[in-house]
């Protein structure tokens, strides 16, 4: 019988949820200070260690099943709220079964292939969970914002010509549902924050010392550019949000709410997965039983312990 947390969270977080084919436009259609009706900053500690618990209890056993993986793919503005979403989040599960990459500057060596491809290098194997700290959407994104960015990739001319974005938002869905076909489902979140909240952040990196090391002077400026990256991240939200890979909007004004909705969209994915841990074989079961017996019949060694109220 499915853990009656699961159907709630999934009555969670479907209004999150970009129906695909939709005309998104962040300002008017998602409020990123909204924290719903569903839970309160009260509730929020207590629901996200639920959330932590169940992933744990879903990420053990996609490991030892190791037929699929998982990518977790977060995409906002500076001081969304990424980092520390990942440390609340991730911080029950075992680490060797997730893996975090983030993405800066484009490398020479990495200009010289196509766009997706250092992405796809760092792609988790089947059994873990990766998690794209920015992503392959920053090529749409940034790029669309910055656009002689695209001068300095190396494209040959019939790649620079027409509606690159257009052409990009294909190339990615078309990448995105051979990574689900192949057992690799994509859960994609982005992390809505307002224009005051993210100024109130950088206040707090400039004016408390043990943040300064997370102040860029480049992430102020860039707010100059709001409304262009505004305009960026709903065409991609319109034009990527798929039935085999949508996108979930989660409010990140309240980091109470944001962490809670992000391991709710990941608690579902898995959830759907269902892994199960193997089942062993009729002869596996029989050389159990023979170890079991070796085992038990050997003479213990540490009396004194039994002796002191060791339990078996």
């Amino acid at each position: 019988m499915e853990d009656a947390r699961i159907q709630r969270i999934r009555d969670f977080i479907e209004p999150l949820r970009v129906k695909p084919g939709s005309d998104v436009v962040l300002e008017r259609d998602f409020d990123p200070a909204d924290t719903g009706d569903f839970f309160t900053e009260a509730d929020s500690k207590g629901l996200l260690e639920q959330g932590v618990e169940l992933l744990d209890h879903y990420q053990s056993r996609l490991a030892a099943q190791d037929t699929y993986g998982v990518l977790l793919v977060l995409q906002a503005l500076d001081a969304g709220g990424k980092d520390s979403t990942i440390r609340h989040v991730m911080s029950g599960v075992n680490p060797q079964g997730v893996v975090v990459h983030g993405f800066r500057t484009p490398s020479a060596d990495e200009l010289d292939h196509d766009f997706l491809w250092r992405y796809a290098q760092k792609l988790p194997a089947r059994g873990q969970i990766g998690i794209f700290n920015r992503s392959h959407y920053e090529e749409v994104v940034v790029v669309q914002v910055h656009p002689q960015i695209l001068a300095k990739q190396k494209l040959p001319p019939e790649a620079a010509e027409g509606d690159v974005w257009e052409r990009r938002y294909r190339q990615i869905n078309d990448w995105e549902r051979f990574l689900v076909e192949n057992g690799f489902p994509v859960v994609k979140v982005f992390l809505n924050l307002s224009k005051e909240e993210q100024r109130h952040r950088f206040l707090s990196r400039i004016n408390h010392p043990d943040k300064n090391w997370k102040f860029n002077a480049n992430d102020v400026r860039e707010r100059a550019h709001w409304d262009a990256y505004q305009s960026a991240f709903s065409r991609m939200l319109s034009a990527t949000s798929t039935e085999h890979a949508p996108w979930y909007v989660i409010p990140a004004d309240h980091k109470w709410f944001l962490r809670v909705g992000v391991a709710a969209v990941l608690v579902n994915t898995l959830a759907e997965l269902d892994p199960q841990f193997p089942t062993v074989s009729a002869k596996a079961q029989r050389e159990l039983i023979v170890a079991k017996a070796e085992l038990e019949s050997e003479p213990d060694d540490a009396p004194l312990a039994v002796a002191a109220g060791r339990k078996e």
